[in-house]
Protein backbone atom coordinates (compact mmCIF):
# COMPACT_ATOMS: atom_id res chain seq x y z
CA UNK A 1 0.00 0.00 0.00
CA UNK A 2 2.83 2.30 0.93
CA UNK A 3 3.87 2.40 -3.00
CA UNK A 4 0.74 3.91 -3.90
CA UNK A 5 0.00 5.43 -0.68
CA UNK A 6 3.21 7.96 0.00
CA UNK A 7 2.86 9.14 -4.19
CA UNK A 8 -1.18 9.71 -3.50
CA UNK A 9 0.07 11.74 -0.16
CA UNK A 10 3.12 13.50 -2.20
CA UNK A 11 0.84 15.03 -4.30
CA UNK A 12 -2.02 16.21 -2.24
CA UNK A 13 0.65 17.75 -0.26
CA UNK A 14 2.41 19.75 -3.08
CA UNK A 15 -1.10 20.33 -4.71
CA UNK A 16 -1.79 21.92 -1.48
CA UNK A 17 1.48 23.67 0.10
CA UNK A 18 2.26 25.16 -3.95
CA UNK A 19 -1.36 26.91 -3.92
CA UNK A 20 -0.74 28.54 -0.98
CA UNK A 21 2.77 29.38 -1.22
CA UNK A 22 2.06 31.33 -4.01
CA UNK A 23 -1.24 32.79 -2.92
CA UNK A 24 0.50 34.06 -0.19
CA UNK A 25 3.46 35.79 -2.58
CA UNK A 26 0.40 37.07 -4.91
CA UNK A 27 -0.76 38.73 -1.94
CA UNK A 28 2.19 40.23 -1.47
CA UNK A 29 2.82 44.65 -2.13
CA UNK A 30 3.23 45.27 -6.46
CA UNK A 31 6.64 46.00 -5.44
CA UNK A 32 8.02 42.89 -4.45
CA UNK A 33 6.70 41.37 -7.71
CA UNK A 34 10.87 41.97 -9.57
CA UNK A 35 12.05 39.87 -6.79
CA UNK A 36 9.04 37.45 -6.21
CA UNK A 37 9.68 36.65 -10.33
CA UNK A 38 13.38 37.00 -10.66
CA UNK A 39 13.29 34.25 -7.19
CA UNK A 40 11.07 32.09 -8.91
CA UNK A 41 13.12 31.88 -12.31
CA UNK A 42 16.10 31.04 -10.38
CA UNK A 43 13.98 28.04 -9.50
CA UNK A 44 12.43 26.84 -12.57
CA UNK A 45 15.92 27.21 -14.31
CA UNK A 46 16.79 24.53 -11.26
CA UNK A 47 14.22 22.57 -11.75
CA UNK A 48 14.59 22.36 -15.61
CA UNK A 49 18.41 21.25 -14.62
CA UNK A 50 17.10 18.99 -12.45
CA UNK A 51 14.26 17.09 -15.35
CA UNK A 52 17.44 16.95 -17.25
CA UNK A 53 19.91 14.79 -14.68
CA UNK A 54 17.17 12.90 -13.86
CA UNK A 55 15.92 11.90 -17.72
CA UNK A 56 17.82 8.24 -17.36
CA UNK A 57 16.87 7.74 -13.47
CA UNK A 58 14.43 5.43 -13.02
CA UNK A 59 14.56 5.09 -9.13
CA UNK A 60 11.16 5.87 -7.48
CA UNK A 61 12.93 8.89 -5.99
CA UNK A 62 13.99 10.18 -9.09
CA UNK A 63 10.15 10.12 -10.42
CA UNK A 64 9.09 11.94 -6.53
CA UNK A 65 12.17 14.64 -8.13
CA UNK A 66 10.59 14.81 -11.40
CA UNK A 67 7.44 15.38 -10.57
CA UNK A 68 8.07 18.08 -8.27
CA UNK A 69 10.29 19.69 -10.63
CA UNK A 70 7.61 19.77 -13.18
CA UNK A 71 5.43 21.71 -10.65
CA UNK A 72 8.01 23.98 -10.31
CA UNK A 73 8.23 24.94 -14.00
CA UNK A 74 5.13 24.74 -13.85
CA UNK A 75 4.44 27.46 -11.11
CA UNK A 76 6.67 29.82 -12.99
CA UNK A 77 4.29 29.95 -15.58
CA UNK A 78 1.37 30.46 -13.18
CA UNK A 79 3.20 33.59 -11.43
CA UNK A 80 4.08 34.94 -14.51
CA UNK A 81 0.24 35.55 -15.64
CA UNK A 82 -1.18 36.20 -12.18
CA UNK A 83 1.54 38.82 -11.66
CA UNK A 84 0.81 40.28 -14.60
CA UNK A 85 4.49 39.91 -16.29
CA UNK A 86 3.24 37.36 -18.95
CA UNK A 87 -0.26 37.88 -20.56
CA UNK A 88 -1.14 38.77 -23.90
CA UNK A 89 -1.27 41.76 -26.23
CA UNK A 90 -4.81 43.01 -25.43
CA UNK A 91 -5.40 44.30 -21.66
CA UNK A 92 -8.74 46.13 -22.11
CA UNK A 93 -11.98 44.68 -21.37
CA UNK A 94 -13.78 42.67 -23.93
CA UNK A 95 -15.48 44.30 -26.70
CA UNK A 96 -18.66 45.13 -26.55
CA UNK A 97 -20.39 43.81 -29.37
CA UNK A 98 -18.35 40.47 -29.72
CA UNK A 99 -19.88 37.41 -29.08
CA UNK A 100 -19.54 34.15 -29.90
CA UNK A 101 -16.21 33.28 -32.41
CA UNK A 102 -16.30 37.08 -32.75
CA UNK A 103 -15.58 36.73 -29.01
CA UNK A 104 -12.90 34.60 -29.32
CA UNK A 105 -10.11 35.90 -30.69
CA UNK A 106 -9.98 38.68 -28.50
CA UNK A 107 -10.10 36.28 -25.22
CA UNK A 108 -7.03 34.54 -27.07
CA UNK A 109 -5.59 38.15 -26.89
CA UNK A 110 -5.54 38.69 -23.21
CA UNK A 111 -3.49 34.88 -22.74
CA UNK A 112 -1.51 34.78 -25.99
CA UNK A 113 2.16 35.65 -24.55
CA UNK A 114 1.53 33.34 -21.58
CA UNK A 115 0.14 30.34 -23.68
CA UNK A 116 3.13 30.86 -26.37
CA UNK A 117 5.71 30.42 -23.09
CA UNK A 118 3.65 27.48 -22.00
CA UNK A 119 3.91 26.23 -25.85
CA UNK A 120 7.72 26.54 -25.75
CA UNK A 121 8.55 25.27 -22.43
CA UNK A 122 6.83 21.97 -23.40
CA UNK A 123 8.70 22.32 -26.81
CA UNK A 124 11.56 22.02 -24.74
CA UNK A 125 10.60 19.65 -22.22
CA UNK A 126 10.08 16.91 -24.80
CA UNK A 127 13.07 17.59 -26.91
CA UNK A 128 14.68 16.87 -23.52
CA UNK A 129 12.59 13.88 -21.68
CA UNK A 130 10.50 12.32 -24.55
CA UNK A 131 11.83 8.68 -25.30
CA UNK A 132 14.07 9.25 -21.88
CA UNK A 133 13.66 6.32 -19.14
CA UNK A 134 12.18 9.11 -16.66
CA UNK A 135 9.00 11.07 -18.20
CA UNK A 136 7.43 11.87 -15.35
CA UNK A 137 7.88 15.40 -15.61
CA UNK A 138 7.01 15.64 -18.95
CA UNK A 139 3.60 14.47 -18.92
CA UNK A 140 3.54 15.94 -15.24
CA UNK A 141 3.78 18.93 -17.34
CA UNK A 142 1.12 17.83 -19.96
CA UNK A 143 -1.75 16.91 -18.17
CA UNK A 144 -1.45 20.19 -16.02
CA UNK A 145 -1.44 22.13 -19.82
CA UNK A 146 -4.22 20.12 -21.40
CA UNK A 147 -5.99 20.50 -18.58
CA UNK A 148 -5.75 23.93 -17.74
CA UNK A 149 -6.72 24.72 -21.45
CA UNK A 150 -9.99 22.66 -20.71
CA UNK A 151 -10.51 25.27 -17.66
CA UNK A 152 -10.33 28.08 -19.74
CA UNK A 153 -12.02 27.14 -22.39
CA UNK A 154 -15.09 25.93 -20.25
CA UNK A 155 -15.22 29.74 -18.04
CA UNK A 156 -15.14 30.88 -21.62
CA UNK A 157 -18.37 29.10 -23.00
CA UNK A 158 -20.29 29.56 -19.94
CA UNK A 159 -20.26 27.52 -16.08
CA UNK A 160 -22.17 28.62 -13.31
CA UNK A 161 -19.12 29.08 -10.77
CA UNK A 162 -16.74 31.70 -12.68
CA UNK A 163 -13.34 32.17 -11.17
CA UNK A 164 -13.77 36.17 -11.48
CA UNK A 165 -13.08 36.83 -7.69
CA UNK A 166 -9.64 34.89 -7.82
CA UNK A 167 -8.63 37.45 -10.10
CA UNK A 168 -5.66 39.81 -8.94
CA UNK A 169 -6.83 43.87 -9.04
CA UNK A 170 -4.76 44.40 -12.09
CA UNK A 171 -6.02 41.41 -13.94
CA UNK A 172 -10.14 42.13 -13.59
CA UNK A 173 -10.66 42.99 -17.00
CA UNK A 174 -10.16 39.50 -17.91
CA UNK A 175 -13.79 39.14 -16.18
CA UNK A 176 -15.42 40.57 -19.34
CA UNK A 177 -14.50 37.76 -21.24
CA UNK A 178 -16.35 35.18 -18.83
CA UNK A 179 -20.12 33.89 -19.13
CA UNK A 180 -22.22 32.80 -16.69
CA UNK A 181 -24.25 30.32 -17.36
CA UNK A 182 -25.62 26.88 -16.20
CA UNK A 183 -23.87 24.57 -18.76
CA UNK A 184 -21.95 24.52 -21.36
CA UNK A 185 -21.77 21.60 -24.08
CA UNK A 186 -17.97 21.41 -24.00
CA UNK A 187 -17.99 20.49 -20.05
CA UNK A 188 -19.46 16.88 -20.53
CA UNK A 189 -17.26 15.94 -22.80
CA UNK A 190 -14.24 17.67 -20.89
CA UNK A 191 -14.97 15.50 -17.57
CA UNK A 192 -15.93 12.64 -19.42
CA UNK A 193 -12.52 12.58 -21.09
CA UNK A 194 -10.58 13.22 -17.72
CA UNK A 195 -12.54 10.72 -16.15
CA UNK A 196 -11.65 7.95 -18.68
CA UNK A 197 -7.91 9.53 -18.31
CA UNK A 198 -8.24 9.13 -14.56
CA UNK A 199 -9.36 5.45 -14.95
CA UNK A 200 -6.58 4.62 -17.24
CA UNK A 201 -3.67 5.98 -15.33
CA UNK A 202 -4.95 4.25 -11.96
CA UNK A 203 -5.04 0.98 -14.12
CA UNK A 204 -1.67 1.56 -14.89
CA UNK A 205 -0.61 2.09 -11.75
CA UNK A 206 -2.22 -0.85 -10.35
CA UNK A 207 -0.84 -3.03 -12.96
CA UNK A 208 2.97 -1.71 -13.27
CA UNK A 209 4.89 -4.66 -11.46
CA UNK A 210 8.65 -2.19 -10.85
CA UNK A 211 8.66 0.45 -7.96
CA UNK A 212 9.31 3.61 -10.31
CA UNK A 213 6.73 2.74 -12.82
CA UNK A 214 4.03 2.56 -9.69
CA UNK A 215 5.15 5.87 -7.93
CA UNK A 216 4.95 7.64 -11.68
CA UNK A 217 1.62 6.34 -12.59
CA UNK A 218 0.41 6.99 -9.10
CA UNK A 219 1.76 10.81 -9.59
CA UNK A 220 -0.30 11.19 -13.00
CA UNK A 221 -3.53 9.19 -11.89
CA UNK A 222 -3.49 11.95 -8.32
CA UNK A 223 -2.99 15.05 -10.57
CA UNK A 224 -5.08 13.84 -13.00
CA UNK A 225 -7.75 13.25 -10.61
CA UNK A 226 -7.34 16.65 -8.59
CA UNK A 227 -7.72 18.44 -12.18
CA UNK A 228 -10.86 16.34 -12.74
CA UNK A 229 -12.01 17.99 -9.12
CA UNK A 230 -11.11 21.13 -10.12
CA UNK A 231 -13.60 20.96 -13.23
CA UNK A 232 -16.35 20.20 -10.78
CA UNK A 233 -15.94 23.31 -8.98
CA UNK A 234 -16.84 25.34 -12.11
CA UNK A 235 -20.20 23.78 -11.47
CA UNK A 236 -20.67 22.35 -8.29
CA UNK A 237 -19.45 25.11 -5.12
CA UNK A 238 -17.34 23.54 -2.54
CA UNK A 239 -15.78 25.44 -0.16
CA UNK A 240 -11.92 25.44 -0.02
CA UNK A 241 -10.84 28.42 1.17
CA UNK A 242 -10.29 27.17 4.99
CA UNK A 243 -7.49 24.94 2.85
CA UNK A 244 -5.14 27.99 1.89
CA UNK A 245 -6.39 30.43 4.96
CA UNK A 246 -2.75 30.26 5.39
CA UNK A 247 -1.68 31.97 2.25
CA UNK A 248 -4.05 34.88 2.49
CA UNK A 249 -1.59 36.26 5.64
CA UNK A 250 0.17 38.37 2.93
CA UNK A 251 -2.88 40.23 2.72
CA UNK A 252 -4.40 41.51 6.08
CA UNK A 253 -2.52 44.32 5.82
CA UNK A 254 -2.97 45.23 2.00
CA UNK A 255 -4.85 48.44 0.91
CA UNK A 256 -8.18 48.83 -0.34
CA UNK A 257 -7.27 48.45 -4.33
CA UNK A 258 -4.32 46.47 -4.20
CA UNK A 259 -4.05 42.99 -5.94
CA UNK A 260 -5.96 40.30 -3.99
CA UNK A 261 -4.61 36.48 -4.07
CA UNK A 262 -5.20 33.75 -6.68
CA UNK A 263 -4.35 30.33 -6.74
CA UNK A 264 -2.72 28.17 -9.41
CA UNK A 265 -3.36 24.34 -8.94
CA UNK A 266 -6.77 24.65 -6.59
CA UNK A 267 -9.61 27.61 -5.87
CA UNK A 268 -9.80 29.52 -2.95
CA UNK A 269 -12.46 31.85 -1.73
CA UNK A 270 -11.60 35.48 -1.70
CA UNK A 271 -12.72 39.09 -1.74
CA UNK A 272 -13.85 40.00 -5.08
CA UNK A 273 -13.41 43.89 -6.35
CA UNK A 274 -16.66 45.99 -5.52
CA UNK A 275 -18.87 46.51 -9.16
CA UNK A 276 -17.32 44.43 -11.87
CA UNK A 277 -17.89 44.72 -15.46
CA UNK A 278 -20.50 42.39 -16.20
CA UNK A 279 -19.35 39.26 -17.93
CA UNK A 280 -19.71 38.98 -21.94
CA UNK A 281 -22.02 36.16 -22.75
CA UNK A 282 -20.22 33.85 -25.18
CA UNK A 283 -20.51 30.75 -26.90
CA UNK A 284 -18.94 28.64 -29.65
CA UNK A 285 -22.06 26.49 -30.11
Amino acid sequence: MLDYGLPVLFVLFAWWFLTGAVLYIIGLPRTTVRWSMAGASIVALGALATLWQTAGDTSPAAAYTAFMAALLVWGWHEMSFLTGVVTGPRTTEAPRRARGRAGLWPAIETLLYHEVAILLTGVVLFAMLWGSANEVGLWTFVILWVMRISAKLNVYLGVPNLTEEFLPAHLTYLKTYFCRRGMNLLFPVSVTLSTIATFLLIGEAGTSAGAFDKTAFTFLATLMALALIEHWFLVVPLPSAALWSWGLWSREDEAVGEMTASPVLARASVPVQPDPPQPVSATLF
